[in-house]
């Protein structure tokens, strides 16, 4: 064999075993490329509902928590804890505007959990839910007193004063009998009726709740919680003169408010002599 042949077999040799490399690299399962780690995405702390809070809840600090939330998306009206603030409204009307910035004044002056304590729930909210100004309402909020009246209830005011209101120791949120006294048919004898038995005051004067530090609150005016079919009960007693507030305890507040029960006539005794022997005679 010349040489020339031997040299030209080993160059192919050589070209098939540098093919044969070349052929296995590229079979070769290639090695997994490490992905970039996405960067953390910045979060705030949103004011939520803890629980389900159905219309009418008076809130506490134990039906709110903080909930993380993506801050890109973030809503103006919702409550942060501050420590990354919410982006300033763009369209909001000018009424979510003013309940969101009340709300955020009220905020910075008591603090988060504070601001909503003993607010009313007017709209429904679900567990996880932020909460914001307009689904909540305050003592002395346009809406405040609607929100507060149970179903089927109606609001109505009656006169007090120190006398008739138990020198002032009824309080809003206590409950209340209401009676009244006046003269019977054609001025004989005093008829005193219990009107409505265990109402709920709702307000005294616009003190909706008791003043702070006082035991007793006095007034001219009870916003008592009435059923709607008794409502013209009240009414009727308020044009046939004075009434009275009793006060109950709370150990006799379970129960439905109704109407009471009937007129009890006042009878006065008299005493008769017979042969030397009195008698109590009861008359009218």
């Amino acid at each position: 064999m010349g040489a020339v042949r031997i040299a030209i077999l080993a160059t192919a040799a050589v070209a098939a075993i540098a093919l044969a490399f070349v052929v296995r690299g590229m079979m070769a399962p290639k090695a997994p490329v490490e992905a970039a780690a996405a960067p953390a995405k910045p979060m705030s702390q949103v004011l939520v509902a803890k629980r389900a809070l159905p219309i009418g809840t008076r809130l506490t600090p134990m039906d709110l928590t903080w909930q993380p939330w993506p801050v890109e998306a973030l809503n103006p009206n919702f409550v942060t804890d501050g420590a990354t603030p919410a982006p300033a409204p763009q369209s909001a009307g000018k009424i979510a505007q003013k309940a969101a910035k009340a709300t955020t004044d009220l905020v910075l002056a008591q603090g988060p959990m504070q601001a909503f304590d003993g607010a009313i729930v007017k709209e429904a909210m679900v567990a996880g839910e932020p909460v914001v100004a307009r689904k909540v309402v305050r003592g002395g909020q346009s809406g405040y007193m609607a929100v507060v009246l149970l179903p089927g209830m109606r609001a109505m005011s009656v006169p007090i004063n120190a006398e008739t209101a138990v020198g002032g120791f009824i309080l809003p949120g206590d409950r209340v009998d209401v009676l009244q006294s006046r003269q019977g048919p054609e001025g004989k004898g005093l008829i005193t009726e219990t009107l409505m038995r265990n109402l709920r005051v709702l307000a005294i004067d616009q003190h909706t709740d008791p003043v702070k530090d006082a035991n007793a609150l006095v007034g001219a005016v009870a916003v008592l919680e009435v059923p709607a079919a008794d409502s013209e009960v009240l009414a009727r007693g308020k044009a046939q003169g004075e009434m009275q507030l009793a006060l109950r305890s709370y150990a006799d507040i379970g129960g439905a408010a109704g109407r009471g029960g009937g007129a009890h006539r006042r009878f006065q005794g008299v005493r008769l002599f017979r042969g030397g022997n009195a008698a109590e005679v009861a008359s009218q």
